[in-house]
């Protein structure tokens, strides 16, 4: 028997224990063009996608407008011009718009004019770069026609869990309306065959989870729910000294400024007065006179480390913005202003994780009792962790990769 034992062939076997032997499966080299709107809400999320496949070691490249895209992304990004500077006037009319209005016309407006303007520069991006596959923005309509008509797999990222999940479905002619001018537009260049441009038929990645969107068994297998992918920390000053143990409660309204901001912010800044908190406030120096002695503005913060020090945090309603927070397990009180904010601010208070209140007409004692409900330890919070516990779960920017790793 012991000579037989030392007749057999030793087979190393890798160590659990950090032994470089156990690695990763890796997919062979692919190529993937990512499509993007001049938007920068819509950029960050895929642009961590697109580093993890880069990491991996894919190609990557971007199609959209040069000067919106090049300080959103890495040095030496390899960029297609797609856009002229006509686009981010369509796009800082449609900023303008209010409330239905803003949605009635975002497609008619803006998405659709930006789709034909896109087209030449996307379809010449797809020749020169010849992508295995296609990753477009669920604005951008230029870029899944394009691939249709060269046999392309393509992609659709949903950044925002309000338009992914249709915001004006309760709205029945305005969506009917919005199925029209997709449809018209493929039409335009040549397709026939009609898809709602919104959501691929290969792969639908959500930038969301059940927290923010509800029970997402009801979907097919080709919709993904990745979850939120946090942008770059951006490092800057802060005063940490400042901050003396109390409470502390962000107050932030991200691009919205003007006349209406500025009442926000004062508003605000009544509400925390007498608190037991200390505010700190995203905005100008000179957006609040006469300051209450808790609250601190700054024009920029190093949000990803201060979330970590932070109670609650007061928005607008951005994606990015209530992801984050979530995503540290804060509660919120949101105020949206324009485009999907309303949504997502429905969906964070039908998750129980905060409290939605008005931008416009806002008064000092609803913030203040808002403010002081979703500070208290009770079921807001309770709520955001559980969100918190979900993005964890699904996956993120790695997911994401291993789905399109699979669809090239």
């Amino acid at each position: 028997m012991t000579q037989r034992r030392a007749n057999v062939r030793r087979v190393q076997v890798p160590s659990l224990l950090g032994d470089p032997g156990i690695r990763r499966a890796r997919a062979p080299e692919r190529r993937f063009l990512f499509a993007v709107p001049p938007l920068s809400g819509h950029v960050a999320p895929v642009a961590a996608v697109a580093a993890e496949l880069a990491r991996r070691g894919h190609k990557i490249a971007w199609t959209g407008h040069r000067p919106s895209l090049e300080p959103l992304l890495r040095p030496g990004s390899r960029i297609f011009t797609a856009a002229g500077d006509d686009c981010t006037a369509m796009r800082d009319r449609w900023l303008e718009l209010r409330g239905l209005d803003a949605l009635r016309l975002l497609w008619a407006d803006f998405l659709v004019p930006l789709g034909h303007a896109m087209m030449p520069g996307v379809e010449q991006a797809i020749d020169r770069f010849r992508p295995d596959a296609v990753v477009s923005d669920q604005l951008v309509l230029a870029a899944p026609v394009a691939a249709r008509r060269r046999e392309i797999p393509w992609a659709t990222a949903a950044v925002s869990p309000a338009e992914f999940t249709r915001p004006l479905a309760g709205m029945p002619e305005a969506e009917a309306q919005i199925r029209d001018l997709i449809g018209g537009f493929q039409l335009d260049h040549g397709i026939d065959d009609l898809l709602d441009l919104r959501f691929s038929d290969h792969l639908t990645l959500i930038f969301a989870t059940s927290a923010l969107v509800g029970d997402t068994s009801l979907f097919p297998d080709h919709f993904a729910f990745v979850g939120p992918v946090a942008a770059r920390p951006v490092p800057c000053a802060f005063p940490w000294d400042r901050l003396d143990g109390r409470a502390a409660v962000l107050v932030s309204l991200g691009r919205i400024a003007g006349p209406s901001a500025a009442r926000f912010l004062r508003a605000a800044a009544e509400a925390v007065r007498g608190m037991d908190v200390q505010a700190v406030f995203v905005a100008p120096a000179d957006a609040v006179a006469d300051l209450p002695p808790n609250v601190l503005v700054r024009e920029r913060v190093p949000r990803h480390k201060l979330l970590e020090r932070l109670s609650a945090v007061v928005c607008h309603g951005g994606h990015a913005a209530v992801c984050e927070s979530l995503s540290h397990g804060l509660p919120l009180v949101v105020a949206p202003v324009r485009g999907d904010q309303p949504v997502i601010a429905r969906r964070v208070e039908a998750a129980g994780a905060g409290i939605a209140v008005g931008f416009e007409d806002v008064r000092p004692g609803e913030l203040r009792t808002a403010l002081a409900a979703v500070l208290a330890d009770g079921p807001h919070r309770a709520a955001a962790e559980a969100a918190s516990a979900t993005f964890t779960s699904a996956g993120g920017a790695a997911e994401a990769a291993d789905r399109l790793e699979k669809l090239a």
